[in-house]
């Protein structure tokens, strides 16, 4: 490296403190549903999932080589930019984890970067090609095939396990879960990882210590790989509740159908270079197994506030990119005040979250219809009312000859006796 400056130290310090978060905000991506089956204790699942995630960032930079060459004119910004960008990811990050939603760290990234740029270089430092193709078709692309696929594996393997044992079948298919959780936290750590490397040696090479084209440093992949997994290691709890638990219930057959097909679509997308966001690949699938069970149901309240989540995402966090880039033009005094403002409003919502905490002994609590113990009970929707209206009665087991005993009915005290009328 020819120079390494303040500005650079304090970019590459917030992009570690982005990756951090985004490891305890996906780690429900992996793990959700192989905790709330029961297949693993929810200590032993994050932490299976962390050292995968660190091996996973080791395994490609393509998706790093997207970010830090594909997404924005690297001659049109500064690494003040590339700072505004990482806080407006942070903060949204840490908003949707505190009240529970499984919303994008990836989208968060890019709508900060996207805010970022425009505000610095205009328009045109943007590059709308890779944008579309790399980031908002897979978006959307990304959680429908994985939720069909998700869908029709889940009915292939309830079908393909009616004449099993029902408890060995049940063993094997949480064995095979834990196998596919494994897939995804490896898959997570090549794909996501990968976005905080692109986005270390995009600042690096803004701010003249590396040069233009350059793929990740050695050490970047090694810091990257960490913060991830430590961050996946304290465990999103609220967000694990929330997949595993608020979209739908499921059984081992459904979690070994969702986690498969999540974790082909993300390795298939992080050899293509594609930035996927892994939240919406497993949200679809989880939601696929939910509807490919016979009785499944996917609660669509949960999964609404969770689409509008999605959909603010990238605005959200290019308004809030936006704004902290123009205010470090002010100067060096200007890059100083958001950072006090990124401590201090992540400060605020660390303490709000301690008012009701929800950690590895409480995150499969739920009330008796098996909603999460701290959501809103889902109401009956019009299908569901029609089923329960024309579905007859479950039959009750009846003698062979349909003989009926009917119990002798008491006889009634008889009365007492009228005395005699006395003689007159």
């Amino acid at each position: 490296m020819e120079s390494f400056s303040l500005i650079l130290a304090i970019v590459v310090i917030t992009a570690l403190a982005f990756d951090f978060t985004n490891g305890f905000h996906d780690t429900a991506n992996a793990m959700a549903t192989t905790i709330s089956t029961g297949a693993l204790k929810p200590k032993v699942a994050v932490a299976m999932s962390a050292v995968l995630n660190l091996v996973g960032a080791f395994l490609s930079v393509e998706v790093a080589n997207t970010i830090s060459k594909g997404l924005v004119d690297e001659s049109g910004i500064r690494p003040e930019v590339i700072f505004a960008a990482l806080v407006g990811a942070i903060l949204w990050n840490l908003l949707t984890w505190l009240v529970g939603l499984p919303s994008s760290s990836s989208h968060a990234l890019m709508g900060g970067l996207i805010g970022a740029t425009v505000a610095s270089a205009g328009f045109g430092a943007v590059h709308g090609g890779a944008l579309i193709t790399k980031v908002l078709i897979p978006a959307i692309a990304a959680p429908l095939v994985a939720g069909i696929a998700a869908l029709f594996a889940t009915r292939l393997t309830y079908s393909l396990g009616k004449k099993s044992d029902g408890r060995a079948a049940e063993k094997g298919h949480r064995v095979g879960q834990i196998a596919s959780a494994g897939l995804v936290s490896l898959a997570h750590g090549t794909n996501d990882a990968q976005k905080t490397m692109g986005i270390i040696t995009l600042a690096l090479i803004t701010g003249g210590a590396l040069a233009p084209g350059s793929n990740p440093p050695v050490w970047v992949i090694v810091s990257a790989g960490l913060a991830i997994a430590i961050g996946t290691y304290l465990g999103g709890w609220r967000i694990i509740r929330t997949m595993g638990k608020g979209l739908t219930d499921l059984q081992p057959q459904q979690g070994f159908a969702a986690q498969t097909s999540a974790a082909t679509a993300i390795l298939a997308s992080s050899h293509l270079g594609f930035s996927l966001s892994t939240t919406h690949v497993v949200s679809g699938s989880v939601m696929g197994a939910g509807l490919g069970r016979k009785g499944g149901v996917v609660r669509w309240s949960t999964a609404t506030r969770m689409f509008v989540a999605w959909g603010l995402t990238l605005p959200a966090a290019a308004l809030v990119g936006a704004g902290a880039e123009a205010v470090t033009r002010l100067g060096s005094w200007g890059t100083a005040a958001v950072a006090v403002f990124l401590v201090a409003s992540s400060a605020a919502i660390w303490k709000i979250s301690r008012r009701e905490v929800v950690d590895h002994t409480n995150v499969n609590d739920t009330h008796a219809d098996g909603t999460p113990a701290d959501g809103a009970e889902e109401p009956a929707g019009v299908i569901t009312q029609a089923m329960a209206a024309v579905t007859p009665p479950p039959a009750s087991p009846v003698a062979g000859d349909l003989t009926v005993t009917i119990p002798a009915q008491a006889s009634a005290p008889a009365p007492a006796a009228t005395p005699p009328a006395a003689a007159v």
